[in-house]
């Protein structure tokens, strides 16, 4: 009986490992196999026309007050003058006073239209910041071979890089087959309220429901992605969704000599330590299982072999991107507490005690659901939850079998041929929440090559792209018109 158990066991061995090895064998590579196109010629003074726009200092601050909005005019006035065939041939729209409308009308009103977005508002450098910057942050300085200043990757790089792309088709009398829609609103870094959200409400009023639309978000990673020796560009299709939370306890005081056993400091503490310590479950979305399935059969073989077997090693996966922390942001719903807000002297106790916490939601979960997972996890009725300060519902994943994720793969291998193709999944927040009655297939991508000092430019210091980087952006906007708009 025993040989027979032993017997059976090896046999059932064998058979796993003749699975996952037929299973690894045969997962093939599904990067779309393209000729490279010849780069196409893109006039030098495009980077002195996007190091102009960093010198207009269209600044959003979270406190309306200390917006200005003069630079937003003079941006404005500065795309007019730039771009006289984009101003004159298509017929522009200025949205609530700062945001910018362009239609470009097709020739055949049949094909849904297409729209391609950004913003031109920057976050701002405080004088602190400055002094840790090589180079003025608006000064827009170009040097190296470097446009340098805030806003050259996030993202008058894209707005520029649209505008470069159309005066220049238009100076060819390219003709678009569908409809092109230029969309720039003027306060994504706020959240897009008075921007992104009224061009959509605009467009919506208008019955416009578009074939694709393709934002700013992920780029082209270089060494970013483990394992993978070529670059890759990653299309965000779909993105987190947002929760704010804020949580408080009152007592009623009293002096520091006589504490209660209990304390509002001390029991709201233990409610976000409960929180910090009981995240919810990881798993892996669907965004994130097509990013497995683009970049599994590039990787070495181990690897290779974990991804093509999921269904036995999905638990090995997960725990791999557990063990850091955009890893784990990347597999499940993340719990941030971000302010805590008690006390105002120290021999006084405080009366009541306040703590705010965000939650970066994963596709497939809900507000609702973090809503009772919050109540379950602290489960103490002393603990108020109040009404979520901002909610935002994860984005519906995008088609990759859609033209537009097609269009956008095409164009991505024809003008960068040696980079590696994979939709992802964009942990931040983009316009494209907006503009969900306008398409249901919405894509985060700046065709720009990042590597891990650039991806800290963001929002960071030393904000810079290479001219050749920004004439390579505009190729691949071109393309891509060429791609879905061409005859």
């Amino acid at each position: 009986m025993l040989k027979r158990t032993f017997k059976i066991i090896g046999i059932l061995l064998v058979l796993l490992i003749a699975v996952v090895l037929f299973n690894t064998f045969t997962y093939k590579s599904k990067q779309l196999q393209v000729q490279a196109v010849a780069p196409a010629p893109i006039p030098d003074n495009c980077a002195q026309h996007l190091s102009e726009a960093v010198k207009i200092k269209t600044v959003s601050h979270d406190d309306a007050s200390k917006i200005d909005p003069l630079p937003f005019v003079q941006l404005l006035a500065y795309l007019t003058k730039t771009y006289p065939l984009a101003d004159s041939l298509l017929k522009k729209e200025i949205i609530n006073n700062y945001s910018l409308l362009y239609k470009w009308e097709g020739e055949d009103a049949s094909l849904k239209p297409i729209v391609l977005m950004g913003h031109m508002d920057v976050v701002p450098v405080d004088d602190e910041q400055s002094k840790n910057w090589e180079f003025d942050p608006f000064g827009g300085e170009i040097k190296n071979g470097f446009i340098c200043g805030r806003g050259t990757l996030d993202d008058k790089v894209n707005v520029i890089g649209i505008l470069e792309t159309v005066e220049m088709l238009l100076k060819e009398n390219f003709r678009p087959k569908r409809t092109i829609y230029l969309a720039f609103g003027h306060d994504e870094e706020v959240g897009g309220e008075n921007g992104a959200k009224k061009i959509a409400e605009h467009l919506e009023s208008l019955k416009v429901e578009a074939e694709f639309i393709l934002d700013e978000g992920m780029v082209i990673t270089k060494g970013i992605v483990p394992g993978i020796e070529p670059d890759v560009a990653l299309i965000g299709i779909s993105e987190k969704g947002y929760l704010t939370v804020e949580l408080s306890v009152e007592t009623e005081g009293g002096h520091s000599s006589m504490p209660a056993k209990a304390t509002p400091i001390g029991i709201l503490s233990a409610a976000v330590a409960k929180l910090e310590q009981s995240p919810m479950q990881a798993t892996i979305s669907k965004p994130v299982q097509h990013f497995l399935d683009y970049v599994g059969p590039e990787m070495p073989f181990l690897s290779k072999l974990a991804f093509a077997n999921q269904w036995l090693l999905k638990g090995v996966i997960i725990g791999k991107y557990e063990a850091s922390n955009s890893g784990s942001a990347t597999v499940s719903t993340t719990t941030a507490p971000t302010i805590f807000k008690s006390g105002f002297k120290e021999n006084v106790l405080p009366q009541i005690a306040t703590a705010t916490i965000n939650f970066r939601i994963l596709p497939g979960e809900t507000a609702e659901g973090i809503l009772k997972h919050i109540e379950n996890t602290v489960n103490d009725s002393r603990v108020k939850i109040h009404k979520p300060l901002y909610s935002n519902e994860a984005a519906p994943v995008s088609d990759i079998e859609s033209t537009g994720f097609k269009s956008l793969e095409k164009s991505i291998r024809e003008v960068f041929n040696t980079t590696l193709v994979a939709p992802s999944l964009m942990l931040g927040a983009t316009d494209t929440k907006h503009y969900s009655k306008i398409s249901n297939n919405r894509f985060r991508f700046l065709p720009v090559t990042f590597d891990s000092e650039d991806l800290k430019r963001l929002h960071g210091n030393n904000e810079k792209i290479s001219v050749e980087a920004f004439k390579n952006c505009i190729r691949l906007y071109r393309q891509l018109i060429i791609n879905s708009c061409g005859q």
